[in-house]
């Protein structure tokens, strides 16, 4: 099963106890299914338990059944058709709608005031038209419905209910979708899917310890070639300055620098730093590795 399914299979656990609330999550079902129209209700899933939510949601909402069921043997998908024109009379009205009269839909926020019906309503809606993607991969939730006039009054209420998505349109569709991870685990807490947005939170901490990590180890294996490369640098002054005058022929500071570098050649200046008799800063100590790299140099041009 995908994120999505195994997320849908959360939602349709939650109880069908009051009428008001069958009734607008059957109303987000509908505005975001596959057609509602006069003529008939077609709705298509993919989820399984959708599939077997769904004529109880009907029949608690509407006292209704579906005209034609998705045959037993299991599929990819799942199709329920209404064809009675008494049965979406009644689907229509229940809306405040008048079938014979409809031309274009809209929300009826009537049908949604109480707080319950709301988060009933988002929850159909997601189930019909709703998909999220496996967090591990990206985030990504969205709405799609072909009504664009309910696409945004879908938005405003999402608003007022503390959300912010974003708006866009494929395929005909219109579409409200989120992008962070914070919003997508707050909305799925909100319908009723908790273990998906835990898993949502999981997924986030997972991949910003993974980030970290990475970003840690990726600066300590710069700061190790600067050092490797930095010592190279050194030894090599050192070398020049060995094979036309020796060690001896600096002075004692800077021939204790030298010494401690060629018996330490891949110690950083900090603990080379360190390791100076007597005890010296790490700036001290880089002065004078920059003054042996000078000779060095000047050698060289002679």
């Amino acid at each position: 099963m995908s994120f999505s399914s195994d997320t849908k299979a959360e939602l349709c656990q939650a109880k069908l106890e009051k009428k008001c609330c069958a009734v607008a999550e059957s109303y987000g079902v509908l505005l975001y299914c596959n057609t509602f129209s006069p003529r008939e209700i077609r709705i298509i899933t993919a989820s399984a338990d959708f599939a077997q939510r769904l004529p109880k949601l009907f029949k608690k909402a509407f006292n209704i059944s579906f005209d034609v069921l998705p045959p037993e043997k299991p599929s990819a998908k799942h199709s329920f058709l209404i064809n009675e024109p008494a049965k979406i009379r009644t689907v229509f009205e229940t809306f405040g709608l008048e079938p014979d009269e409809h031309l274009s839909h809209h929300l009826n926020f009537g049908v949604i005031e109480e707080d319950c019906c709301r988060i009933s309503f988002v929850r159909g809606a997601f189930l019909a038209g709703g998909s999220v993607t496996d967090p591990e991969k990206r985030y990504h939730l969205e709405l799609a419905t072909p009504h664009h006039s309910v696409s945004r009054e879908s938005y405003s209420l999402l608003l007022d209910m503390g959300f912010s998505p974003r708006e866009t349109s494929r395929a005909g569709n219109s579409l409200l979708y989120f992008k962070q991870a914070d919003a997508i685990a707050d909305f799925f807490i909100t319908i009723g899917a908790s273990n998906t947005a835990m898993d949502i939170m999981t997924a986030k901490v997972e991949k910003e310890m993974r980030n970290t990590i990475t970003r840690q180890t990726n600066c300590d294996s710069a700061n190790i070639d600067k050092t490797i490369a930095a010592a190279q640098a050194q030894m090599d002054a050192i070398r020049v300055i060995a094979r036309e005058y020796g060690i001896d022929a600096l002075p004692e500071p800077l021939k204790d620098a030298a010494l401690l570098r060629i018996t330490n050649p891949e110690a950083s200046l900090a603990d080379l730093a360190m390791l100076s008799y007597p005890p010296v800063t790490k700036s001290c100590l880089s002065h004078r590795m920059k003054k042996i790299i000078s000779i060095a140099e000047e050698i060289d041009k002679e």
